[in-house]
């Protein structure tokens, strides 16, 4: 490996040539071998054969490494305090998940400084971008004040790509449900809306039911924000229908899923997104990746990090247990960690594009210690990531 220039600088040109393997998620590119790519001013500016690759002002060669997008973790829980290592050692000796369990994470972020909260994000986004993520979704949910989900909104502003409003997480103890969903949708919404570009809802048993999420969505909905929902985890229900009927960017879990709703997904632009690390530490079954595939259904992986029910922030074991457990292939999990997230947060297309490699996109790139893609699933567990570019900065 040759580099004229430190890590850290950010100015001029970048080519990395010697990849073994491209994964680019372009139709057109395709997957190549024995490529190069050169990476101006934070974007991809050529794409191509290494020995037909232009000059640059810093060389890196990859010895025949496996590049592909940055990971793209469209679906994470970061503004928090506390720990929850009791709630899952009781799940290890067998009591259920259940969803207040997030009422203990709500008390120690309602308690903790926004200094103390801002380093716990940090180090986690730190965290996520060693392993290869270069994009990545974070919501609020642990306040569920006006103050202190405008806070968790401000916080997560500064410091990761997309923030969803999740107001309509759980409704806090000793509250209301109509009132709670009322101040959801009034003064919470008003004071989180300058930060965020997203809202979500928590359409489960032990949640917000049908009527009570509709009402979140429909009041995020005209306050120009773009839709996601929580459905479908704990069991069958109305959380699948409801995002494809108002247009949701993406429907997260799908753990349970009727005929009906695969169907619903196939013929609509909501993605499903699977977090199959939440599932396996909540004991859940894992969902039906394949019949959601083979039905034509796009389909997104992302991490669900949180402290409760899914505190990992690896998306290469989101895609290994993908492909060992959910019968995707390695390219289907790859493409759904990678372009999947980034239709889930619709930001897969034009300028700026991510998970995605072609001229004009990104540069967030993912060096593997690796020649290809399968090693992902075929060395689970093992620490693969050579070298991450975000942005067109080299982050390791």
């Amino acid at each position: 490996m040759t580099e004229s220039v430190p890590l850290e600088a950010a100015a001029g040109s970048t080519l990395v040539t010697g990849i073994g393997e491209l994964t680019t998620n372009d139709e057109e590119l395709g997957q190549l071998s024995g490529a190069a790519l050169v990476l101006v001013d934070g974007l991809v500016a050529w794409v191509g054969p290494a020995e037909r690759a232009p000059a640059a002002d810093t060389a890196v060669d990859v010895a025949g490494r496996a590049v592909l997008p940055g990971w793209v973790d469209s679906h994470t829980h970061l503004v928090f305090a506390g720990d929850r290592t009791a709630e899952f050692g009781a799940r290890m000796a067998g009591e259920p998940y259940r969803a207040g369990g997030i009422a203990v994470t709500v008390e120690a972020t309602r308690a903790a400084t926004d200094e103390q909260l801002t380093a716990t994000l940090r180090r986690h986004v730190a965290e996520a971008a060693a392993q290869g993520t270069t994009c990545l979704e974070t919501k609020t949910g642990y306040g569920l004040t006006v103050a202190d989900e405008a806070r968790a909104a401000r916080l997560a502003a500064a410091e990761v790509d997309e923030v969803t409003f999740l107001g309509a997480h759980l409704v806090p103890p000793g509250a209301d449900a109509h009132e709670y969903v009322e101040l959801v949708c009034g003064p919470m919404l008003e004071a989180v809306a300058p930060y965020v570009r997203w809202a979500d809802v928590f359409c489960e048993t032990g949640a917000f039911d049908a009527d009570q999420s509709r009402a979140v969505l429909t009041a995020a909905a005209k306050h120009g924000l773009g839709l996601r929902v929580h459905g479908n985890q704990l069991g069958t229900g109305p959380g699948v229908a409801l995002a494809v009927e108002l247009g949701a960017a993406s429907v997260d879990h799908c753990t349970y899923l009727t005929g009906a709703d695969v169907a619903a997904l196939t013929g609509s632009d909501t993605v499903a997104t699977l977090l199959p690390a939440c599932d396996l530490s909540t004991r859940q079954s894992l969902p039906e990746a394949r019949a959601l595939l083979d039905a034509g259904a796009t389909v997104a992986l992302a991490s669900n990090c949180n402290p409760g029910s899914s505190y990992t922030s690896s998306m290469a074991f989101c895609v290994a247990t993908a492909v060992l457990q959910m019968r995707m292939s390695v390219a289907e999990a790859v493409r759904a960690a990678t372009w999947g997230g980034a239709r889930a947060l619709r930001r897969e297309s034009g300028e700026g594009a991510v998970g995605v490699l072609r001229p004009g996109a990104r540069a967030d790139v993912h060096v593997l210690d690796a020649p290809s893609v399968t090693h992902l699933a075929y060395r689970p567990g093992v620490p693969l990531t050579w070298a991450v570019w975000r942005a067109g900065r080299r982050l390791r």
